[in-house]
């Protein structure tokens, strides 16, 4: 495929579009349950957490471990039974985001909007397009995004709209964040109907005028495989238009879904960051000189600090699971109760993943000492992605949330961020 090209509009330099990849020539396996799923993030994380530190540090992109990923059947995993998918429950799927990102987090979040996706065309889509789209998904095809703009006022207002055009529609406009796009198979683009409604219009990835620029240049989730789209007259089938507005003009679980996938991959983080202090302080840290003590492991200020953290992330863990329930709930019974109170759950989690992981990365050195910093061990990749990946939505507003329906019974909005 030609490389497409683009201008930098701040520098007017061309910037070159990235080849998309073909889809799997062979159908992806479909996980048979909830333990199978489990067993299978276990098993993949290994192989995953061997490269992770070398692709942070090169920002070689995940090429192999992504087509392992999606092959493994864990891309269709809440696919609807009755369509032919596993169906887990979102507990399972937010512990499977979990373990793989404990091993390489970019890698547990390049599905995020993919699993979002997924769970939205089950709200929304009527059941030719259900069946149409979960045959691609439990085929091994992955879904990338465009949803976010890098220049507009709030998270949620869009500029990208579409035209009808018969049997299509047009789309035009520019997004930025576009995790996993560069080697997705179909992108999802958030676009905006002649209403102001925002629909998913779910294009080929190497569709004429669809370009992906590598120019994402965060210093942390390297290798999430963002970057710049430009949408210049994206032709998209009405077959792949999905009223993604219907998730939130009704109270419905696809924002908790969105949220409960972020809080996942923080978690990870989290859990990865506290296994290298251990490994660290009893294999490469000295006792403080005025210890007295033969071995860093013995100084009872770093075993408080340890047990500390761990206590933290087990309180993390299981207000994740929490979530997973309340979200299964809402699933099977969407209404403004269940629905809130999955959101209220899911912001639980979301604060407590996240501050976890930015206080187990940044203990991580303190416990460790300055050896830890050397470069040689890239131990601060940890503490990069954390702060990155933990900046998506603001905590601080999750705290206003809980507090408002505790206090006041306000119930939180209904968006993809909440």
């Amino acid at each position: 495929m030609t490389i497409a090209s683009t201008a930098d509009p701040a520098t007017s330099t061309p910037l070159a579009g990235v080849p998309g990849v073909p889809r799997p020539t062979r159908p992806a396996h479909v996980i048979a349950d909830d333990a199978e799923a489990l067993a299978v993030a276990e098993r993949l994380a290994k192989g995953f957490a061997e490269g992770a530190s070398e692709r942070d540090r090169t920002r070689r992109w995940p090429v192999e471990e992504l087509d392992t990923f999606s092959q493994s059947g864990l891309w269709s995993i809440n696919v609807p039974r009755r369509f032919g998918g596993p169906e887990v429950s979102y507990v399972t799927l937010s512990r499977v985001i979990a373990i793989v990102s404990a091993a390489d987090p970019s890698l547990g979040q390049i599905p995020q909007n993919h699993l979002g996706v997924v769970a939205a065309i089950r709200t929304v889509s009527d059941e030719a397009q259900q069946k149409l789209l979960f045959a691609e998904v439990l085929h091994g095809t992955r879904f990338g995004n465009a949803f976010s703009e890098f220049g507009s006022k709030r998270a949620a207002d869009f500029e990208t709209r579409f035209a009808d055009a018969g049997d299509h529609v047009v789309v035009t406009g520019r997004k930025f964040y576009s995790s996993g796009a560069l080697l997705a198979h179909l992108v999802p683009i958030v676009a905006l109907d002649g209403e102001g409604r925002a629909w998913y219009a779910v294009a080929e990835r190497d569709a004429p005028g669809l370009t992906v620029i590598d120019d994402w240049s965060s210093f942390g989730q390297k290798t999430t495989l963002s970057g710049t789209v430009v949408l210049d007259g994206v032709k998209v089938p009405k077959t792949h238009l999905v009223p993604g507005y219907k998730g939130y003009d009704r109270p419905t679980a696809d924002g908790a879904i969105f949220q409960i996938i972020q809080a996942a991959v923080d978690t990870g983080i989290a859990k990865a960051a506290i296994e290298e202090t251990i490994a660290f302080v009893r294999t490469g840290s000295r006792p403080w000189i005025d210890s007295g003590l033969e071995h860093a492991w013995q100084d009872p200020y770093t075993i408080q600090a340890v047990g500390d953290l761990t206590l933290r992330l087990h309180a993390a863990e299981a207000l994740l699971d929490a979530a997973g329930r309340a979200v299964d709930r809402a699933v099977a019974e969407p209404n403004a109760e269940t629905v809130a109170q999955a959101q209220i759950a899911v912001a639980e989690a979301k604060v407590l993943s996240t501050e976890i992981a930015i206080a187990a990365t940044n203990k991580l050195f303190e416990l460790a000492g300055t050896r830890s910093t050397l470069a040689e061990h890239n131990l601060d990749r940890h503490w990069r992605n954390a702060r990155t990946h933990t900046l998506h939505d603001p905590v601080r507003w999750k705290y206003a949330i809980l507090g408002n329906y505790a206090l006041n019974g306000v119930k939180p909005p209904l968006h993809a961020w909440s």
